[in-house]
Formats: C-alpha cells, sequence, structure tokens
C-alpha cells in the first residue's frame, strides 16, 4: 500500500496512514464475516438473516449502543412481515362476438400478488401510449390495454393501475418478452404483507391480440394512438370484445426484522440522526447448474454495512453528541426497498425527528480520492453542508448524470418519499468506470465474494461522513 505522507485520506480531513489502513482492515474484517458462507447470502426470513443481526447486536452493544426500536417486546430487531409469491399458470381468454380465443401461453402471460387472480367478462379499454391524462373512471374496474414503451412501460402502468383497474394489459412486441416476464415471476418475490397488492398484470403479444380482435381493427387502433399521442393526446377506446383472465400464484408469509440502535444524545429533545444500509441479499441464486449458487452479497452490501458499523463505533468514541444517533440495518431492501419503507411506515420515533439520514450501499468500490457522487443533490437541506464537507475534504463531486439514475434504487428514496432528508455520499457512485464494470460482473451474482476488495474508497466516505455527521449533531452548527 502506497504511503503517500505521515497523514492519509482526504487532505482536508486527516487522519494517520496507520488509522486509515486500520480502518480498511476493520471493514475488511465485517465483510468476510458478513459475506461468508456461515451468513449463506444473507436472505430475509433464514437462517443468515438470525446469524446477520446477532451480528449487527454485537457489534453495537459493544460500542455502547441500546435498542433503537422503542418497543420491549422487540429489541434490537423491528418486525417486518414478508409474503413470498412465486408466479403460477394462467389462462387468458379473449371473447370476440361469437370468436373464443384462448391466448397461446407462449404469447400471452399473467401475474397476480394473490393466489388467485380472476377476471370474467371484463369490458377492455385501449389508452394506447396514455396513462396520466386518461380519467380514472375509464379506467376503474376495467381492463386496460396500453402499449408497450421502452423504459416508459412501468411508471404509465403504475399511474394506470392507481385509478383501480381489474387488470392491466401490457401488449409487447414479441413472444421473448412474454417469455421473459414469465421466468421473472417464477422466481421468488417479496413483498410487504401490508401492501398486498390486488394489481393483475397481463403481458401479450402484438401479434396475438391482433389475432383476436382482428388484424385490421387492431391496426387501426395502434395507428390511432400513435397519431394521437404524437398531436399531443389519444382518447380512449372501448373495445367490443371481453377478457376472461386467470391467474395464480403460491404465497408463503416470511417474518423478517429490521435492525435498530440507538446511541443516546446528551439533548433528548434536539432531535436525532439516522445512518442506515440494507443488510440482505439474496442467498442461492445463482443458475441451478452452476457450481458456485451462493451470492454472498460482499460488495451489495456487506461492504456498506461494514462502513456503517465502522462509522457508529467511532461516534461512540469520540465526545459526546447532543443529539441522537440511530443505526438501521434494514431488509428486503433487494425486493424493493421493503424494509426502509416498513421503518417509514412505523419509525421508532416520529420521522420529523430526524434532522438527517445517511445511507450506505456498495461501497467497497472505487479508490481513495475519487469523486464523491452525491445521491439526492438538490432534493434535502443538506446540500450546503455536503459542499464544504466535500470541500473541506478536498475531493470533487461527480456529475449529477451519474448518480440520478440510483435515486430510486437505494433506500434512501423510500425515507425521501417521507420528507427525511436523506442522501447517499459515496465515491463508488462517482467512478462510473469501476461502477459499470461491478454492476456487469458481479452485481447479484455469485462473483460478489469477499476477499480483496478496494475499501480506500469506503475509508474515504467514512472520514466524509463522520466529519459531516459531529456537525449535525451539535444543534449549535446544525439547528
Amino acid at each position: 500500500m502506497l504511503v503517500l505522507s505521515a497523514c492519509a485520506s482526504s487532505a482536508g480531513i486527516r487522519v494517520k496512514q496507520s488509522e486509515f489502513v486500520a480502518l480498511e482492515n476493520a471493514m475488511e474484517r465485517h465483510v468476510d464475516v458478513l459475506a461468508s458462507v456461515e451468513f449463506a447470502g444473507r436472505r430475509p426470513g433464514t437462517p443468515g438473516e438470525t446469524r446477520t443481526l446477532a451480528y449487527l447486536r454485537g457489534e453495537m452493544e459493544r460500542a455502547g449502543y441500546v435498542s433503537g426500536t422503542n418497543d420491549p417486546a422487540n429489541p434490537w430487531n423491528a418486525p417486518v412481515r414478508l409474503v413470498s409469491v412465486t408466479g403460477g399458470e394462467s389462462r387468458i381468454e379473449i371473447v370476440n362476438g361469437k370468436r373464443r380465443i384462448t391466448l397461446d401461453p407462449a404469447s400471452a402471460t399473467g401475474f397476480t400478488d394473490r393466489r388467485r387472480g380472476l377476471v370474467e367478462g371484463g369490458e377492455m379499454v385501449f389508452v394506447g401510449h396514455e396513462s396520466e391524462n386518461v380519467a380514472p373512471d375509464l379506467v376503474r374496474g376495467r381492463v386496460v390495454v396500453m402499449l408497450s414503451e421502452p423504459g416508459v412501460s412501468p411508471s404509465r402502468r403504475a399511474q394506470l393501475l392507481e385509478a383501480g383497474p381489474a387488470a392491466v394489459i401490457t401488449v409487447v412486441e414479441g413472444a421473448e418478452t412474454v417469455e421473459q416476464m414469465r421466468q421473472l415471476r417464477a422466481r421468488e418475490r417479496l413483498v410487504l404483507a401490508s401492501e398486498g397488492a390486488d394489481d393483475l398484470l397481463v403481458f401479450v403479444t402484438d401479434d396475438a391480440m391482433g389475432d383476436a380482435l382482428g388484424g385490421s381493427v387492431w391496426q387501426k387502433l395502434r395507428d390511432a394512438a400513435t397519431e394521437g399521442h404524437a398531436a399531443g393526446g389519444f382518447a380512449p377506446k372501448l373495445l367490443d370484445a371481453r377478457i376472461n383472465i386467470d391467474t395464480r400464484s403460491t404465497r408463503r408469509e416470511v417474518m423478517s426484522h429490521n435492525f435498530i440502535a440507538r446511541l443516546p444524545g446528551t439533548d433528548p429533545n434536539a432531535g436525532a440522526i439516522l445512518l442506515l444500509a440494507h443488510w440482505d441479499h439474496f442467498g442461492e441464486c445463482g443458475p441451478p447448474d452452476a457450481e458456485d449458487r451462493l451470492c454472498n452479497g460482499a460488495v451489495d452490501n456487506a461492504s456498506g454495512i461494514a462502513l456503517m458499523i465502522e462509522l457508529a463505533q467511532r461516534l461512540a468514541k469520540g465526545k459526546p453528541l447532543a443529539r441522537d444517533i440511530y443505526v438501521l440495518g434494514t431488509t428486503a431492501e433487494e425486493w424493493g426497498l421493503l424494509g426502509a419503507r416498513a421503518f417509514a411506515e412505523e419509525p421508532p420515533v416520529p420521522l420529523e425527528s430526524f434532522v438527517a439520514a445517511f445511507n450506505f450501499d456498495t461501497v467497497a468500490i472505487a479508490p481513495r480520492g475519487s469523486a464523491v457522487g452525491y445521491i439526492g443533490e438538490g432534493m434535502t437541506p443538506l446540500d450546503p453542508l455536503v459542499f464544504e464537507a466535500v470541500k473541506k475534504a478536498r475531493r470533487e463531486l461527480a456529475p449529477r448524470e451519474l448518480t440520478e439514475p440510483f435515486l430510486q434504487r437505494q433506500d434512501g428514496w423510500a425515507l425521501l418519499q417521507r420528507d427525511v432528508p436523506t442522501v447517499l455520499l459515496s465515491n463508488a457512485f462517482g467512478d462510473e468506470e469501476k461502477m459499470m464494470a461491478f454492476l456487469a460482473t458481479k452485481y447479484h451474482q455469485a462473483t460478489d465474494e469477499p476477499g480483496a476488495l478496494e475499501l480506500g474508497g469506503a475509508v474515504d466516505d467514512l472520514l466524509l461522513h463522520e466529519y459531516l455527521i459531529r456537525r449535525i449533531a451539535d444543534p449549535a452548527k446544525y439547528p
């Protein structure tokens, strides 16, 4: 390891080189444990979860933290009730006049998070490329037919679902997309039990829809939708045909937990600061015939947990802080930020108590001195403090276009939606080349294993956060 001087890290926020190396080694030890075979990929609801929660409690108790759940019946570990859903068979039939057309499973498939999703004789309304301007009364209780559009379909589908349709059909280009969706839903998914969705989703190929409605009729609808959308809006059309949909899923309950610890501050009325990182990963997720199927989740996100542990311990050792420090290890981030959403729904203290929150995710990517990726820039009152800290550290901010694609893919998003000022600061998201290489070769794969990880940048991140949090923890410096 190259020794630059007697001091290391960001030049304006300094520690001795020996201390820098000690922090790297400490984080590496945490990653080696959390991403070991014994922790089995840290899948929610498994013995790997139990081991992870026990490890977090041991580290936090030794540092002087107490349970932060504010629930004597569930110290340290706040229950998060999940439901496992695995897609099953579906049958889709369109009734067009006297014709009954059962769609080939290769060209049509349906999904529900319920045990069974059923529509009989459903009215269909074709909305083309529209969603935002479609009247809710036109959608409610009907089966909505929309045209797919890469990168846009998920958000349009979500908007349509808010109006309460019986189902949403997405018309896709070919059978390959239908098969991809079928394979995706054939894997186990986790959802919050409190948010059990009634959504019924169907994917049908363009050719199959044309065969069922009549080729010329369908082509006229498509053309009108495209022309109308380009001209500023397409008026949805009620279709003469009706539809029958029958889909099945396998469901089971999964009990998981968020880990919550607290370092009491000296002023109980001054509010709190939240540190968070997701502890979960996928367990076994490699191909069935692979020699190594275990997805250890070393970088994602044992490294984030390791940084959070070391940061929390340093905050406990230094000068007492006025504000409480909460340490949150979230579950089921990989399935849609579920643990963070559960925390936001039932926090141990009112959410407005948190004056700032810092998320740590996938930090073992870039070397020391790299540019800082700032996720959440411009969305909280923290910007001036962050800019000042980055300048003091003699580091640069990465361009926002590098970080914005990750905004809704990390736990901080669940808190930002509830007005908790939450940011993610990491040079991992400031080094595009190294992040893209990780995403292409190791992300959510069995190759994300412990070993020779790059932790220099993670130590830089830790020291930057320590400086920031000590400033924010003092109400005189950050009211």
